[in-house]
């Protein structure tokens, strides 16, 4: 089994830039960003069937007694300044439980603002294979659609 995987907060925490404080470190990412509860009237986050599919092919492969929820997250980067990440995390205090298509996916609190109404396919074809993600929070996406700007 593969040596366990660093919790996705804490790789975003250490690639996004903050600025420096005074005695030379960053403070914590996200910090000033209040976790709230928004008011979007449809799903949170939802897969489409075929993305749902594919989560449950990825999750099978796993080798582990744990259970690994599904984490949809955002990071500073990319061309329009935020970008996507999907991956296999542990469940935290601060996670939002969210089920979508039978899957329990995990968003940090303070990400769900970027997050809201998202929704994740998984297109199959000639023209386009893997996640791809349309997202009504985002004013500008770059033309892969892996980042965003809000």
């Amino acid at each position: 089994m593969a040596a366990k995987e660093e919790n996705l907060d804490d790789v975003i925490a250490d690639l996004v830039d903050t600025g420096d404080s005074e005695n030379g470190e960053s403070p914590p990412a996200f910090e000033g960003i209040e976790a709230s509860e928004t008011t979007f009237d449809g799903p949170p986050v939802q897969l489409t069937e075929r993305a749902a599919q594919q989560v449950e092919k990825i999750l099978s492969e796993q080798e582990t007694d744990e259970k690994l929820y599904l984490r949809v997250a955002v990071e500073g980067g990319g061309c329009s300044g935020l970008s996507y990440k999907l991956g296999l995390d542990h469940k935290t205090d601060d996670d939002r439980v969210i089920e979508s298509r039978g899957l329990e996916i995990i968003v940090d609190s303070k990400h769900m603002m970027y997050l809201e109404g998202i929704s994740i396919d998984y297109p199959d074809g000639l023209d386009a294979r893997g996640f791809t993600f349309e997202n009504p929070n985002a004013s500008e996406t770059c033309g892969c659609g892996s980042s965003f700007a809000t």
